[in-house]
């Protein structure tokens, strides 16, 4: 009888199968599952394939050995068989334990100690069968679209009859490989004596975890062992060098031309820096001042005049009594009328007329200054800078005293002073910063120099009581610079250092006695200087790269007279050389200062 086999695959889900099953053309549709299919293992699948087989009127049959695919069948008395040429039936318990039997005996151990199911080999090899019958089922719709005939049918039950014959030829042949195998496996499982190589290829066999394990651990040994011995070994040499330490001094001249300067025989170019600042600061005005009242009144001029003679008295004259000056206030002029002067003296000069002739005014003035000190009673005692004779017939009075509180001259004087002595550290700080570090700074050349200023309020301009007056001045600060490379260079001429020998460091030079004179500057160059065989990083490497520790040492010691002591340190305790690789060596040099020199150069 014709039947549609369908082959499920692992992918397949319950509802992919009951759409196959739907689809099938023919009454009897046979189930082949795959070896490892989930979807059978579940009894409420089996359950829905059987339903969809009754609602398409299809008998399904399942085509398995699998025990637990055949005991859900037998729970829903959906039909099963081993194979597709056998006959389907419901299985029965008794059916269940000779499936359950058969899959135990047939149970294959291989070498290695893994179980495989005779049962899953069958279901393969079912696969194997059913896959050419599983490419001409996808045809036969294609083929059912022509009108069928008598013809057509008998050779389509023909090709089905020798398509069953070559399958129970095919299932014949494999029963009989498969007894050849059984026994071919019975005879392996003898016992047989292995020769020693074969034992040794066993072991390796079961114990792979252990070689790949062992293969990491000796790979990582070799890295670590180069890594140790050619990567990380590194030496530190320590060059301690035996220095001794000289005080120099030498007078030197400074001028203020560059064209002059003559460097390596102690004469310098000197140039000036400067820098301004402002500063503020609050003061107390001490000044006192009297803005009462000024004293007023009239003072008589008279004088004795010649015929041609004229005196003028202009205003701002001033004319003293007891101290107090008095200022005149307008013009005033004293001349000779030309009238008869016979009746007068004559003192023996043709042009002069003395006693008896005399020409008088009077003059206003204002006191100077204000207060009741300028009111003064009727007096003689006059004087003036014109030439004529003062006196008042008349108290100079309306004085009055009205004291407040000014600035004067002596108030911002010191107030600079406090600006200069506040801000002088400042300020030379901040211009020595400014200076570059190529310029040797002459300290004791520094000036400051503070401005006039400007006062609020101004000199003699009243201070509000309880407030204080402020000072601002512009501040210019000045110090003298040499070139310090020109300067180190004449130190280190003049102190004749043997060949081989440098100085490793100089203590801060500074000029004494820096002096202007009618020939320009002078001063006095002092320093101290620390002085020692010339030792250099690159030296010391290239003595000791490649040798042994102690070997290198000794070679140092050897080379430099006066290198006292070389200590190395070294990056792992294994390392006894020094490496090839110049970059590997670190030299760190130690000057000593013996301070056994001590003399003027």
């Amino acid at each position: 009888m014709n039947k549609d086999v369908i082959y499920i695959e692992p992918e397949d889900d319950i509802t992919d199968i009951i759409t196959k099953i739907e689809n099938a053309k023919q009454k009897i549709v046979a189930l082949v599952p795959p070896k490892k299919a989930g979807v059978f293992r579940s009894i409420v699948n089996i359950k829905l394939i059987a339903k969809a087989g009754v609602n398409a009127e299809k008998a399904v049959v399942l085509v398995t050995t699998d025990p637990s695919i055949v005991k859900l069948a037998a729970a829903t008395k959906m039909p099963v068989t081993k194979n597709l040429q056998s006959a389907p039936s419901v299985p029965s318990a008794d059916d269940i334990e000779k499936i359950e039997a058969v899959a135990q005996t047939e149970t294959i151990v291989d070498e290695s100690g893994n179980e495989e199911k005779a049962e899953a080999e069958e279901a393969e090899t079912l696969e194997e069968e059913a896959k050419p019958v599983k490419k001409e089922t996808k045809k036969e719709p294609e083929e059912e679209k022509e009108p069928e005939n008598e013809d057509k049918k008998a050779d389509e039950s023909q090709k089905e009859a020798r398509k069953d014959d070559e399958a129970e030829d095919d299932e014949e042949k494999l029963e009989e490989d498969k007894k050849k195998d059984d026994k071919k496996s019975k005879k392996d499982k003898k016992p047989e004596k292995k020769v020693s190589s074969n034992l040794f290829v066993a072991w390796l066999q079961g114990h792979k975890i252990l070689l790949i394990v062992g293969g990491v651990v000796l790979a990582a040994l070799i890295l670590i062992l180069v890594w140790a011995n050619v990567i990380a070994p590194a030496v530190t040499v320590n060059v301690s060098i035996r220095t001794t330490t000289a005080n120099f001094s030498e007078n030197v001249t400074f001028t203020e031309k560059l064209e002059e300067e003559k460097a390596s025989e102690g004469k310098f170019y000197i140039e000036e820096k400067k820098n301004e600042s402002k500063a503020e600061v609050d003061f107390e005005a001490t000044g006192k001042k009297n803005v009462g009242k000024k004293a007023s009144g009239e003072v008589v001029v008279y004088a004795y005049f010649r015929k041609d003679g004229v005196v003028p008295i202009n205003a701002g004259s001033v004319f003293t009594s007891n101290d107090k000056s008095f200022v005149s206030t307008t013009d005033a002029t004293l001349s000779w009328d030309g009238a008869d002067v016979s009746a007068c003296e004559n003192n023996g000069s043709a042009t002069a007329i003395t006693s008896g002739c005399l020409i008088s005014t009077r003059v206003p003035v204002e006191a100077e200054g204000s207060g009741s000190s300028y009111n003064l009673a009727a007096n003689n005692n006059w004087s003036t800078t014109a030439s004529v004779n003062v006196y008042s017939d008349s108290a100079i009075s309306g004085g009055t005293d009205e004291t407040i509180t000014v600035v004067q001259q002596s108030d911002i004087d010191a107030a600079k002073e406090k600006i200069k002595s506040s801000n002088a550290t400042e300020n030379k700080e901040k211009l020595f910063e400014s200076i570059d570090d190529d310029d040797f700074i002459i300290e004791s050349s520094f000036k400051q120099t503070v401005g006039e200023g400007v006062s609020v309020p101004a000199v003699g301009e009243q201070v509000e009581e309880g407030k204080k007056a402020k000072l601002t001045v512009t501040t210019t600060n000045s110090v003298y610079v040499i070139d310090k490379t020109k300067m180190e260079e004449f130190i280190k001429e003049k102190a004749k250092l043997a060949d081989g020998y440098k100085i490793y460091e100089m203590k801060e030079p500074f000029i004494e006695n820096f002096t202007k004179t009618d020939a320009g500057y002078i001063g006095k160059l002092k320093t101290s200087y620390v002085s020692g065989p010339e030792v250099t990083a690159k030296d010391v490497v290239e003595i000791v790269k490649g040798k042994g520790l102690g070997t290198g040492r000794d070679d140092l010691t050897k080379a430099y007279t006066g290198i006292s002591k070389v200590t190395t340190e070294v990056s792992f305790p294994w390392v006894t050389s020094f490496p090839n690789d110049e970059n590997k060596i670190t030299v760190n040099i130690e000057v000593e200062d013996t301070k056994d020199k001590t003399e003027e150069k």
